[in-house]
């Protein structure tokens, strides 16, 4: 996947089974957006359920059916869901292209790209079995004067690497998107929640020589 040389901020390339019915979401200026869900593999054979937004300019409704294999290219993006008085940020994989493709073709991929700004401070921690792990939340740059918010994990040294970033960082990051099942006791109740998140395989810091000279380029 050759993401370096794009002048895009965020891109995903993934393909997985639809396993969620595919349902109308909202409409914006007339065009009309469906949500579903796709499972995609990992290696360790487990798998990662995420959500999908695609727009009825792209594809039939109709061809999104259970069990259907489809690749996508698109964005992470993130908005804010205002339920009762919370603001919850949701995550969604953004469709710019989409097809159906045989069994045989899916070879899982599942890989995304980003370039934005750290936004909080990074929170670094271990697992009770020792393994280290960084919490990193990533602002990303979109058009129209918009940002997507994105939580990233690091681990081992990346992790460690993170912890002395600064707010207003620029990095970029390159990873895959996972799920992750977790419960919150809210009051005398368990809730079952999932979290998705950018699990960050690679990650550079973007210096100010980098930014002048990028510009100098683009300027030409």
């Amino acid at each position: 996947m050759q993401m370096e040389g794009t002048l895009e901020n965020n891109n995903v390339i993934i393909s997985g089974q639809i396993v969620e019915e595919c349902t109308f979401s909202h409409e914006v200026y007339g065009e009309g957006f469906f949500v579903f869900k796709i499972s995609s593999e990992r290696l360790s054979d487990n798998e990662d359920i995420l959500p999908i937004t695609v727009s009825e300019r792209l594809i039939d409704k109709d061809e999104l059916k259970l069990g259907t294999i489809v690749q996508i290219s698109g964005q992470l993006r993130s908005y804010n869901n205002y339920t009762n008085k919370k603001n919850k940020l949701i995550l969604t994989i953004f469709v710019r292209e989409i097809a159906i493709i045989a069994p045989e073709e899916n070879k899982n991929p599942n890989q995304i790209y980003l370039n934005g700004f750290i936004c909080k401070k990074p929170v670094y921690r271990k697992t009770p079995f020792g393994r280290e792990i960084s919490d990193i939340l990533v602002a990303v740059n979109r058009a129209y004067n918009k940002s997507d918010y994105i939580p990233c994990i690091a681990w081992g040294r990346n992790a460690r690497y993170t912890v002395n970033l600064e707010v207003g960082a620029n990095i970029k990051i390159w990873g895959r998107i996972q799920s992750r099942n977790y419960q919150k006791k809210i009051g005398d109740q368990i809730e079952n929640r999932v979290a998705y998140e950018v699990s960050i395989s690679k990650i550079e810091i973007v210096n100010k020589e980098d930014k002048e000279e990028t510009i100098q380029q683009e300027s030409l």
